[in-house]
């Protein structure tokens, strides 16, 4: 029994590490479920079940779309990137659009059915494992294009609103504490930046479990055709069968290499070369449908707790205002988002730097690490499974220093994640100097037994993502409970849209990272790029701190 360990480890690592996951991550579902129902809105965990049913279901899409477009249509990684940004882009910014809507009707509820509704079709139009054999996909590109245009359109009707109804939650939590006295409203203030992290591990739950849905069923399907996994194969397939006459001799030798590697054993042909790139992507397809089943299951438990869930208000009109009072309330609300922009402003390079995990980390995964029978698409999972690690222990420390009288406020927490954001890229500034790493393209054209010497190891994407995570969690769940604490009340679906507007703009960009990757002539140059700018951020935000600090306090 013990001689059959390495080899059912050798071939089913994904999956062993998957369930290594789950024993560690159930419990502390478990742990953040008690701590909801004792100290939070009983309609956060609904919420945060809702949330984390969508979630799932998108990064199952998510954590294999730019490898995927690159394997099913032969693209090069940049036009990838650029779709892949511009899709990120949709998803964000139209919950600007999602947050007007249901502020202008008040249908909050309605308009996040909608949004579940509309994502579910996206997927579903996803899922179907259609071809065409003309170059770069011709009309099925056009097709794909399409049903992510879909989901995007879905996620602003969804994302930005469900954030502003669990706003709503502590507000309501506020209003009745505050007609208890000034000590109940001071001991449930410090619940809302908690009551987001927990909201935010709800999500990562999702998030933890996805990367591994589309490459198990991938690999599944190929080895149901004798064939098995190759994430170099697929690009030189496309050579092939699309610019026969660009392949070199290395091209041919990697192709034939990498074929019988996959369990190929016959000539090496446009044939075979077709029917892998056919039963590769098919895979990834059947995977979308279990992104459909996710939308409806989040769409049938949203349902289920619609009734507990409270609906952001409208702003009460005052009949007898002076012009003073007039006066005086707008210029708070001016305040108020001039606050608001400038932290957007500042986030926006946060979420530029972030989101390299679906882009310039992932060419990373895929190109210069060694990962052995684990896709690179997996290795996505360590964000979201350090995020519900590490959470519990962010909100003692956070609480142990409310205790002691020197809390930290959300803008300084901001700041101090920038500079953690920093530190992660500059970590691979010094990887990629001490490997000697050159540009993404160089790589590519060297032998596949100089590529393999070069490799660095799994950990440089473990601790990566680890500094990567730690300033996610001061930014990111901390970001949206700092809207909801100055969001006029008449427009916090707005204001929440605003805040993934940012994101939006940040996402836009993304694809940089990769053109960075495959075209600087040293691959230290690309992480500089990062490195700098969240530097620059955080002098920023520290520059406006005590601004800042004064709005949040309401001086």
């Amino acid at each position: 029994m013990l001689l059959s360990i390495p080899s059912f480890w050798q071939e089913n690592q994904a999956l062993v590490i998957l369930l290594c996951i789950l024993v560690v991550v159930l419990p502390l579902l478990v742990f953040y479920i008690i701590k909801a129902r004792r100290d939070h809105p009983k309609g956060l965990i609904p919420a945060a079940i809702a949330n984390m049913g969508e979630r799932f279901g998108y990064y199952i899409m998510n954590a294999v779309l730019l490898l995927f477009l690159c394997s099913k249509f032969g693209i090069s990684d940049d036009a990838a990137g650029w779709i892949y940004a511009v899709f990120y882009f949709l998803i964000y910014v139209l919950s600007l659009p999602g947050g007007i809507i249901a502020d202008r009707t008040q249908k909050y509820k309605g308009t996040i059915i909608a949004g579940l509704t509309t994502m579910a079709l996206g997927y579903g139009l996803l899922s179907i494992p259609v071809f065409s054999d003309q170059p770069y996909g011709g009309w099925v590109l056009i097709f794909t294009c399409f049903a992510l245009l879909i989901i995007a359109f879905g996620n602003g009707l969804f994302k930005g609103n469900l954030q502003a109804i669990v706003g709503q939650m502590y507000d309501n939590l506020e209003a009745e504490a505050a007609k208890k006295g000034p000590e109940a409203l001071e001991a449930v203030k410090g619940r809302r930046d908690s009551g987001f992290q927990i909201f935010y591990v709800f999500i990562n739950i999702g998030g933890v479990v996805a990367p591994f849905i589309a490459p198990l069923l991938r690999e599944f399907w190929l080895k149901a055709h004798n064939l098995a996994y190759n994430a170099d194969l697929p690009r030189l397939c496309h050579k092939l069968i699309e610019t026969p006459a660009a392949m070199t001799a290395g091209d041919t030798a990697n192709l034939a290499t990498l074929a019988s590697k996959v369990g190929h054993s016959g000539v090496v042909d446009g044939a075979f070369c077709s029917e892998y790139l056919n039963i590769f992507n098919t895979g990834v397809h059947f995977s979308f449908i279990a992104s459909v089943l996710a939308m409806l299951i989040s769409l049938g438990v949203f349902a289920w707790a619609m009734k507990r869930l409270p609906n952001p208000v409208k702003k009460q009109k005052e009949v007898k205002a002076s012009q003073e009072e007039i006066q005086s309330d707008a210029k708070e609300i001016r305040q108020r988002m001039y606050a608001l922009f400038a932290v957007l402003a500042v986030v926006v390079f946060f979420w530029f730097s972030f989101h390299q995990n679906g882009q310039a980390l992932s060419v990373f995964a895929r190109d210069f690490v060694t990962t052995d029978n684990i896709a690179p698409e997996i290795w996505q999972c360590i964000n979201p499974f350090f995020v519900i690690v590490l959470t519990p222990i962010i909100m003692f420390a956070f609480a142990a220093l409310a205790k002691r009288g020197k809390e930290i406020s959300t803008p300084r927490k901001i700041a101090l994640g920038m500079f953690i954001t920093a530190l992660a890229y500059i970590f691979l500034i010094v990887v990629a100097i001490v490997n000697g790493y050159p540009s993404g393209e160089e790589f590519k054209g060297l032998d596949e037994s100089v590529k393999i010497g070069m490799k660095t190891g799994p950990y440089v994407l473990i601790l990566t993502y680890f500094f990567l995570t730690v300033a996610e969690l001061f930014i990111s769940p901390l970001g949206l409970s700092f809207v909801s604490k100055i969001a006029p009340k008449h427009l916090q679906g707005i204001c929440q849209g605003l805040w993934l507007s940012s994101t939006a703009i940040g996402n836009l960009f993304i694809a940089l990272g990769v053109t960075m990757l495959n075209q600087f002539p040293q691959q230290w140059m690309c992480w500089a790029v990062f490195a700098g700018f969240c530097l620059i951020s955080m002098t920023v935000m520290l520059g406006m701190m005590k601004w800042l600090e004064r709005i949040v306090a309401g001086k």
